[in-house]
């Protein structure tokens, strides 16, 4: 099996009511339980926006420096994803078809190196 992570950037999607959002809501988390019943789904989250930015972190001197801003300048941040561990690249497109369709925007698909090689166990070894 392989890992990937699809994931789509906030920038991607529109202004959104509330309505609206509650709607893309119910349909992804259709899709994300399938995802489960196929035994698919690592992981996932959603609704990651500017809003949630809890901190940035950087090294001064070797030792880690945090601020609540200002942030990393960039043009994208990540909206939300979901790492799936399936059997190949045509699987991964068949989910975050699935996702795009669900939730009417982008979404990316990455994969991971060395499949399962990632993981760790509760007391931090691999």
């Amino acid at each position: 099996m392989t890992e990937y992570l699809i994931a789509f950037n906030d920038e991607w999607v529109g202004r959104h009511t509330a309505e609206e959002m509650g709607k893309k809501g119910v349909a992804v988390l259709a899709v994300i339980e399938e995802m489960r019943s196929h035994g698919v789904l690592i992981s996932s989250n959603g609704g990651l926006d500017e809003s949630t930015v809890v901190c940035s972190v950087e090294s001064v001197n070797g030792e880690p420096v945090f601020s609540d801003g200002p942030y990393v300048e960039t043009k994208e941040h990540l909206g939300g994803f979901a790492v799936v561990d399936v059997a190949d690249d045509a699987a991964a497109r068949h989910w975050a078809g699935k996702l795009a369709t669900a939730l009417e925007w982008p979404q990316e698909v990455h994969r991971f190196p060395n499949p399962g090689q990632n993981r760790f166990s509760s007391s931090g070894d691999k």
